[in-house]
């Protein structure tokens, strides 16, 4: 949502939900993390109210674990954090669960499997970001393929699913989901800015006639 019309931000919840989006991604950035700030609590506030659909929230923020509990009280139904900014990550899971909420954790392109792997059994999400993260409009960083296809042959072992973040065209929507990802955060490379309406463009990317 950082790359909607902030100008009525409302009404691009209003025709994102009628083009048939499934959830709605925040970015909270903190400035330390990632060299950005993003989206908050305000806007994330009015997107919870203005929609039924699922709100993710993903969590560009060093120690993550001590905000769990407000986003889960003020929404969210999904929360992404990194483990890169977070000392007891397993604790941050088990935080996120006592609230009643999907754990998913976002790693960085230069962030090993073997890093995350404990964690593996215990989430919902794994959400790999393609780009650095904390900017809209970066090029997609190849060499993550190798991790995704790495992931997805993990996941037969637990119960996750593969979300990708990061420089998301139609063209990388086709070739990922033959790897097995099942989830795209959509931003300038797919979505925004386009001369085709939102429900244009989610009706062909999901292939419906």
């Amino acid at each position: 949502m950082m790359c909607a019309n902030f100008g009525n931000l409302e009404k691009e919840i209003e025709r994102l939900d009628a083009a048939g989006i499934d959830i709605f991604h925040i970015d909270i950035m903190d400035g330390s993390f990632v060299p950005n700030f993003g989206m908050g609590l305000q806007d994330f506030e009015l997107i919870r109210k203005a929609t039924n659909r699922l709100v993710d929230v993903h969590l560009m923020i060093q120690n993550p674990g001590n905000y769990v509990e407000m986003f889960a009280d003020i929404g969210a139904d999904i929360i992404y954090f990194h483990p890169e900014a977070d000392l007891h990550p397993m604790r941050t899971v088990d935080k996120i669960k006592a609230k009643g909420k999907k754990a998913g954790i976002a790693i960085n392109p230069g962030t090993s499997i073997a890093m995350i792997e404990e964690l593996l059994p215990v989430i919902d999400y794994v959400m790999v970001m393609t780009v650095n993260p904390g900017f809209a409009g970066q090029k997609y960083i190849d060499s993550v393929d190798e991790k995704i296809k790495k992931l997805v042959a993990l996941k037969h072992q637990y119960a996750y699913e593969i979300f990708v973040d990061g420089a998301i065209s139609r063209e990388r929507i086709e070739v990922l989901s033959e790897l097995g990802v099942v989830g795209f955060v959509l931003g300038t490379s797919a979505l925004f800015g386009k001369d085709q309406s939102y429900a244009e463009i989610i009706k062909e990317i999901k292939g419906e006639e």
